[in-house]
């Protein structure tokens, strides 16, 4: 072979090799882009799909979640809706047989006291026609034998009588007493004056208790007693005959807690235990109160004070273990402490005599009743009451144009 031959055949050799790494370069660049671009679009569409199904996913779990706690919720609201409707109707229940209860009680005590032949008035034989209407409230003036003079009195002043007392029951649902035993000789001179004031005037109720100054708490929680029996009343009031009433607005301030099932209102006092003998108002148990100065829990004072029917109708069915203090208001007062009972501060149920209770009368502040406190009801009211009536009173017009 000739140099020239050798020559050319290395040129084409060495052109050869390099058209021959350049195209492999060139396939090797293009490899690399087509592997890029082929790998990066499906995964990037991968990504997105899958954050899509996620996406999806979280949204299902979220909105579960929240249909969860709307049930949940839901269902939450529903309990306690129908635990609150069942508690109510057990409250209702417990009300309505704690309501029969007691009126089974006063129906039995009302039979016990007709059978064992008690001296209950006249009112006793008439038990049947009154307790078939419901009445605003019966009014017991607590009174002795030798009170003739402050009956009258109180006949003649705040008290109606005749027809217009038969209209006071009747147009008012208002039931008005004197309320009184009978003498430690029963059928004596005694009983027999009380009972000829009573066929004049028609205008007692006997109880079945002998008569006297310490047994006032007995006197007090057997009248409640025959009152329950006696009459269907929302409120039962307890007032001396010493003091003055103005009835109206007695029956318009007892109206406004008509509703409440356990009431006792008067004029709130909480005075010292009298440990010492010989004194007014001495405690013979004062050490059931605690050391010496020490002074008694809340208690309405004696002069009026009024009472709803299931603490009345609480007073008859346990008045044979009722404890009886020697002062009757503190004996009243204690039978309702552990009770759930309202306890109603009302000044106006212990006004002065004038003027303080004309003052309050012409500020139109009318006061319910009127007494002085120096001597436990009006001083001398049997010459001093018609003085009270007249500056005091509301008027006759006030009692019969009341609604109650």
């Amino acid at each position: 072979m000739s140099f020239k031959s050798k020559g050319e055949l290395s040129t084409k050799s060495f052109v050869s090799k390099k058209w021959t790494f350049l195209l492999c370069l060139g396939c090797f660049c293009a490899g690399m882009l087509f592997t890029n671009r082929m790998g990066s679009v499906p995964e990037s569409k991968g990504i997105m799909r899958t954050t899509a199904v996620e996406a999806e996913k979280l949204k299902l779990i979220s909105e579960g979640c929240n249909l969860k706690a709307k049930e949940e919720k839901h269902v939450s609201k529903d309990i306690i809706g129908e635990v609150f409707k069942t508690h109510h109707a057990i409250q209702t229940l417990d009300k309505t047989i704690s309501n029969l209860e007691m009126e089974l009680a006063a129906a039995r005590a009302a039979q016990e006291s007709l059978l064992s032949g008690s001296p209950l008035s006249t009112d006793a034989n008439r038990a049947d026609t009154p307790r078939k209407r419901r009445y605003l409230m019966v009014i017991g003036i607590n009174t002795a034998f030798s009170s003739r003079k402050r009956r009258d009195s109180v006949r003649a002043t705040w008290m109606p009588q005749g027809e217009k007392r038969k209209k006071l029951e009747d147009e008012k649902g208002i039931i008005v007493r004197f309320v009184i035993g009978h003498s430690a000789t029963t059928g004596g001179i005694l009983d027999r004056a009380i009972e000829a004031e009573d066929r004049k005037h028609g205008d007692f109720l006997r109880l079945d208790h002998v008569e006297g100054y310490l047994e006032l708490s007995a006197k007090t929680k057997i009248y409640f007693a025959t009152a329950v029996a006696l009459w269907d009343a929302d409120f039962y009031v307890k007032v001396d005959d010493d003091v003055h009433v103005n009835i109206a607005t007695l029956g318009e301030t007892l109206v406004r807690h008509r509703k409440k099932p356990r009431i006792y209102i008067g004029c709130m006092k909480s005075g010292p235990v009298l440990s010492q003998k010989g004194v007014r108002y001495h405690e013979p148990e004062h050490w059931k109160f605690g050391e010496a100065g020490n002074k008694y829990f809340r208690h309405a004072t004696g002069q009026l004070y009024a009472i709803s029917k299931d603490l009345a109708t609480y007073i008859s069915i346990n008045q044979h273990v009722l404890h009886k203090y020697a002062n009757e208001d503190v004996s009243l007062g204690s039978w309702f402490i552990g009770l759930d009972a309202e306890h109603i501060d009302d000044r106006r149920l212990c006004c002065g005599t004038p003027p303080d209770c004309e003052w309050k009368a012409q500020a139109g502040n009318i006061c319910v009743a009127s007494f002085d406190w120096s001597c436990s009801g009006i001083c001398r009211s049997a010459d001093r009451i018609k003085e009270v009536h007249r500056q005091c009173g509301e008027g006759e017009n006030a009692l019969w144009s009341a609604t109650f």
